[in-house]
């Protein structure tokens, strides 16, 4: 098992801010359902073949945390590349 964390400045105040941003970001860089995702209050839950994750906003930056097994463990930094996209568009 492997742990990724990234953070991210960003502009946005709370989570229901960056929501609509982050909803975009992840539907670009994820497309075709490959990442999947809910809402649990101002916690995004993202989800996929060996990976499980959040993203929240702490002090001004989005944080994504995730646990990846295999498959995604052998794509890690595929995945980390990607999230980190991701995160960067949505916290504009």
């Amino acid at each position: 098992m492997s742990d990724l964390e990234i953070a991210v400045a960003t502009r946005h105040a709370s989570m229901a801010d960056a929501k609509p941003f982050l909803e975009a970001a992840f539907t670009k860089h994820f497309p075709g359902g490959l990442l999947q995702r809910r809402w649990e209050g101002e916690t995004l839950v993202v989800f996929g073949p060996g990976a499980t994750g959040t993203i929240t906003l702490e002090g001004g930056r989005l944080v994504g945390r995730a646990q990846l097994k295999p498959p995604a463990s052998l794509m890690k930094a595929m995945i980390e590349q990607k999230v980190g996209a991701a995160l960067a568009d949505g916290a504009a």
